[in-house]
């Protein structure tokens, strides 16, 4: 039987959203295992809209994170608050910024983020059973901040980036480097997380971090 597989969606589009590369490189990755996908969203307005070609807020447009998602899934999505522990065999979080704007308000308020109550419900049940979960680019953060306020130790990576890995060590993970084509495993927890786009310089060298994730995830899923 497939394990099924959920991949949280925070929008469409790297500045307020899922990142796409990441997002599609995940689902490829996942389809090439033979996982039967399960995408999610919640359901609800976006911090905001940033206009991708000038890369400015676009003042008084709004648009929402699932519906947003929805074009990335091709429409088959659900809403998070929908999907139970039960339903899934492991989770990945893809990054973009909308993993520290929808998903949680990290891009706002730092170690002193909250995540979203949906997002945070997934990440514990799934640790607390014992089911694996990735996370990519910024959204090991998410990670940091349940995991943490929960009293898990755990060990995840952005990368190298020293002011964010300074500041996920002040939220109580413990932080490793990792080049861009790897990945960082806590066996403990069955907490998978890779740099992509954190370190990336190309599509490909994000595909390469992101496979090798997806990989151990369905190895230990």
């Amino acid at each position: 039987m497939a394990k099924k597989i959920g991949v949280v969606l925070s929008g469409c589009g790297v500045y307020d959203g899922s990142e796409i590369y990441e997002a599609v490189l995940t689902l490829l990755a996942l389809d090439r295992a033979g996982a039967e996908i399960v995408c999610m969203a919640p359901n609800m307005e976006q911090m905001h809209v940033v206009n991708h070609l000038t890369g400015e807020v676009a003042t008084g447009e709004k648009r929402n994170v699932l519906v947003e998602s929805a074009r990335i899934a091709r429409g088959k999505i659900k809403d998070i608050k929908d999907v139970r522990i039960e339903d899934i065999d492991g989770l990945v979080l893809p990054g973009g910024f909308g993993a520290a704007k929808n998903l949680s308000d990290f891009a706002e308020a730092g170690m002193d983020c909250q995540v979203h109550r949906e997002v945070r419900r997934l990440i514990k049940g799934l640790i607390v059973k014992g089911k694996p979960v990735a996370a990519i680019c910024i959204a090991p953060v998410l990670i940091a901040k349940v995991l943490s306020e929960e009293g898990f130790s755990h060990t995840i990576t952005i990368g190298n980036d020293k002011e964010t890995a300074q500041t996920l060590a002040l939220m109580g993970s413990t932080h490793n480097e990792c080049l861009v084509n790897r990945f960082v495993y806590d066996h403990h927890n069955k907490l998978i997380t890779t740099p992509a786009y954190m370190l990336a310089k190309s599509i490909g060298e994000a595909a390469a971090g992101i496979e090798a994730a997806i990989h151990k995830l369905m190895e230990v899923a």
